[in-house]
């Protein structure tokens, strides 16, 4: 006979936050723990509100099963240490253990046992082994490092399986079957029967235990609430699992503020609004911020929430007249004004003040648009607006509001007469800041943006400040996939490592005095045989974006080991280029005729390899019709699938290595490469040399999978 267990663990407020993770651990603890004592079951069930985590498990037998088990030991000629450890594992004695062959072996039978009994130890130590991301203790206990910890005070456990009480044994805790109600609907003890009632009894103590109907609640109300007063609800699910993890009767309401404050920055008012007052804002049928809010009680007050939404209007009001009173403050000064205070900001040790930094990325940005890497950009708009790019980071509304840098700077530079490409750069520049995130495609957007993240980038690569492992102090791995981003979503053509070194050089010439002081910088020169020379530092970052590109294109299917065997052949740093060479390749080799060239490649590349072959003379006499047939397809295909590259047609790069497929099968199928005559063998080699060569000419297909 199976029964449900119910377990509620009654705390104070639980942090929103922290509830789904909470959720979820406490499930899986659970899971653990039953399959660790052999206990089946039917479902675990979990719940959460702002004072309680409760589960329900479905179907758990009222005892585990009796087992017998045999433990191997360790040899009879072992030390006495041994032995001594194998019999305290399994709390036998010597004459217990039995001798098969010289090796002891145990044999243990553990009876069943009572699901509660089994219940109340795995509770116990799921509560004292809980992993929240911050917890507490309190009462006279809490000077003690060994006393109860939990996220907050803990007041009391249900644990009932059936209808019996499971004792949970854990000092200073009640356990039982009593709960508590709404905090203020129902403050009194309620008892559960059982697993069965707890929902239901709980509602009618004015407590909604699922979190998920909560959320409904919210996110059906507020959007009702918008719609009879003319708006659009603007849709925040964040926020709506935020206010279920803080109301346990969550009543939406409707709110309203004074008009006027619209001349404030739409974002700062939804900012205020969601921050600070956990308040879903509405627009109207132009796209408009609306006057109006939704909050969400915790009460059903008996005046239909006047009261309630009355406050929130004062509090609402209150944050809304200081933020227009930074707004009109930073309005009055200019930004170039501003800008100067960026002298006073440390950027890094190494790399100066946020003002040195703007001087480079706007020597950066005017770089991009005249060397034509941008096109369409005028080159006074990107320096300009990459000089005042920054100057928002010193004024009083993003002092308050941190999360609106650029935002502000955006309406401040069109408030004071700037252009409004200038202003669009400003407030985009920091884009895109994550996945998902939109990618700027304006010109001078684009030239500041990049300018930007190519200064970050190429200077601490410099100064060799690169992330390590899982450590990103300087988010350069974000930078690297916003500057893919911005590339290939706007087809910029740019060489990395010409960008980089023009970087160090901007970097270099505002910066003398810092090599100076750090005794200077080695240049460590590196050549390529297509690219030249180059700081050593560039072709690391030159590998870095490689990297990242592999990790911006997994979504979208492009495989990362052909984006190695283009990379590996060197050469390639126009990430446009090298992307559209991939994907033709990625074309080519998931087809039969793609594949098949690949085994033909590998199988040449492994002979070649194991006889450590470099092409060289070799006689040309007796050439069996297979050698004549793959020589003339190389002298045709090879040049072709050059051309093609060198022209960027790589699909066409990719036809020409097509008709090498045929020749090179034949060959393998008729023709012994290690022929006993030496200068037979010797062509034979340096046909295939120049197979493996022709096709190097496209990628490195030993980086190929498969």
């Amino acid at each position: 006979m199976s029964a449900d267990f119910l377990l509620e663990l009654l705390s104070e407020e639980i942090p929103a936050r922290m509830q789904a993770k909470a959720r979820n651990d406490l499930a899986r603890l659970f899971a653990e723990a039953l399959e660790a004592a052999g206990l089946s079951h039917d479902g675990i069930t979990t719940y959460s509100t702002p004072r309680r985590l409760a589960l329900i498990a479905k179907g758990l037998p009222q005892a585990t099963e009796a087992v017998s088990e045999e433990l191997k030991g360790p040899r009879t000629s072992a030390p006495p240490q041994a032995l001594e450890g194998f019999l305290r594992k399994t709390g036998l004695k010597q004459d217990q253990l039995e001798d098969r062959d010289g090796t002891w072996f145990a044999r243990i039978d553990r009876p069943g046992r009572a699901t509660s009994e089994v219940l109340a130890e795995a509770v116990a130590a799921i509560v004292r082994e809980f992993p929240w991301p911050k917890s507490m203790r309190w009462g006279s206990k809490s000077n003690s490092t060994s006393s109860l910890r939990w996220v907050r005070p803990l007041h009391s456990i249900v644990a009932l399986l059936g209808e019996e009480i499971v004792p949970v044994a854990i000092e200073g805790v009640a356990c039982g079957a009593t709960t508590v109600g709404h905090r203020f609907h129902h403050p009194g003890p309620i008892t559960i029967g059982g697993a069965h009632d707890y929902v239901e009894k709980l509602r009618a103590c004015h407590v909604i235990v699922d979190q998920e109907e909560r959320e409904a609640t919210i996110r059906e109300g507020a959007a009702e609430l918008a719609k009879k007063a003319g708006f659009a609800l603007v849709e925040d699910e964040g926020l709506v699992v935020e206010n279920a993890g803080l109301t346990s009767l969550p009543v939406p309401l409707l709110g309203s503020f004074d008009p006027a404050y619209l001349d404030v920055p739409e974002e700062v008012i939804q900012l205020t609004a969601r921050i600070n007052q956990k308040y879903f804002v509405m627009r109207d049928g132009k796209g408009k911020l609306a006057p109006n809010f939704v909050c969400v009680a915790n009460i059903d007050a008996k005046d239909g929430g006047e009261a309630i939404v009355a406050g929130n209007e004062r509090v609402l009001a209150a944050r809304l007249a200081d933020a227009r009173f930074f707004w009109e403050q930073d309005l009055k000064v200019p930004l170039e004004e501003e800008a100067k205070k960026l002298e006073g900001i440390v950027f890094h040790e190494k790399l100066g003040t946020v003002a040195d930094k703007v001087e480079r990325v706007a020597k950066l940005a005017r770089w991009l648009v005249e060397e034509g890497i941008v096109k369409g950009a005028d080159p006074d708009q990107a320096e300009r607006a990459a000089r005042l790019a920054k100057a928002d980071l010193v004024t009083g509304m993003v002092g308050e509001f941190p999360e609106l840098q650029g935002v502000i700077g955006g309406y401040l530079a069109r408030a004071q007469g700037e252009p409004g490409a200038v202003a669009d750069a400003i407030r985009d520049h920091y884009k895109p800041v994550g996945q998902g995130d939109e990618v700027p495609t304006a010109p001078v957007t684009v030239a500041v943006c990049l300018a930007d993240k190519l200064d970050t980038l190429g200077t601490f690569f410099f100064m060799r400040e690169v992330p390590t492992g899982s450590r990103d102090p300087f988010a350069l791995r974000r930078a690297a996939l916003a500057a893919i981003g911005l590339l290939l979503e706007n087809a910029l053509r740019l060489r990395i490592l010409c960008a980089a070194d023009v970087t160090v050089d901007a970097f270099e010439m505002g910066w003398t005095q810092v090599a100076k002081t750090s005794g200077g910088f080695a240049r460590g020169l590196k050549s390529d045989p297509v690219l030249g020379q180059h700081d050593q530092q560039s072709f690391d970052l030159l590998n870095f974006f490689a990297d990242r590109l592999k990790v911006q294109q997994r979504d979208a299917g492009v495989r990362h080991d052909l984006i190695d065997a283009v990379f590996a052949l060197g050469g390639e740093d126009d990430l446009v280029r090298l992307l559209a060479r991939v994907k033709a390749l990625q074309g080519f080799v998931e087809k039969p005729e793609g594949a098949n060239l690949l085994a033909g490649y590998k199988r040449a590349a492994n002979i070649l390899k194991k006889e450590k072959w470099d092409a060289g003379a070799a006689g040309d006499a007796n050439v069996l019709l297979e050698e004549a047939a793959l020589r003339n397809a190389l002298d045709n295909a090879g040049p072709h699938a050059a051309e093609a590259v060198e022209n960027e047609d790589f699909t066409g790069a990719m036809t020409a290595l097509a008709s090498l497929r045929g020749p090179i099968d034949a060959f393998f199928d008729k023709v012994t490469v290690n022929d006993t005559d030496a200068a037979v063998r010797a062509r034979r080699l340096n046909l295939l040399a120049r197979f493996r060569d022709a096709v190097h000419a496209v990628a490195d297909f030993s980086k190929i999978e498969g």
